[in-house]
């Protein structure tokens, strides 16, 4: 990435994906700026989006290298995250996106996390850490789930 596109002033949607990136940069001037898609790239860190955290609503993160959901908190308007086919390996990392209000569909599979688990426990363990999203993995989450996965933590949260 480079700091040229800092001109690009009224893009809203920015796409670069499958160019070898290996950081962000600040995207500072791109004040409008709603989605960034940054997948196929190499990258292994979430950061410098502060100069977009009013605006942008979607990121496209899938197919990086990228272990850490930090760097997302300050996101409010984010209301969706693909970041399928990563290295996240701890469940944790999934309560650091509790914080969005607005987030609402997100892609996580192909990280490890999912690993030795059916894709409805996956589901249901992705609802228990990010209770406000409807939408996981390209699939609209079932009142089925919801009970299942806050039932459970209720009944062990009394014990």
């Amino acid at each position: 990435m480079d700091s040229s596109l800092n001109s690009l002033r009224n893009c809203e949607r920015l796409a670069l994906s499958t160019n070898s990136i290996d950081r962000i940069i600040p995207l500072t001037g791109m004040s409008k700026l709603k989605i960034l898609s940054l997948g196929r790239n190499q990258i292994k860190k979430i950061e410098k989006l502060d100069d977009v955290a009013e605006t942008l609503e979607e990121l496209w993160m899938s197919y990086n290298q990228i272990n850490s959901l930090d760097g997302l908190s300050n996101l409010n308007n984010l209301t969706t995250l693909y970041i399928s086919n990563n290295n996240i390996k701890q469940w944790t990392e999934l309560d650091k996106l509790a914080s969005l209000p607005k987030l609402r569909d997100v892609l996580f599979v192909g990280n490890p996390i999912y690993d030795e688990m059916t894709k409805e426990q996956a589901r249901i363990e992705v609802l228990r850490h990010i209770p406000q999203v409807g939408k996981i993995d390209g699939d609209m989450v079932k009142p089925h789930e919801r009970e299942a996965a806050f039932g459970s933590s209720d009944i062990s949260a009394g014990v």
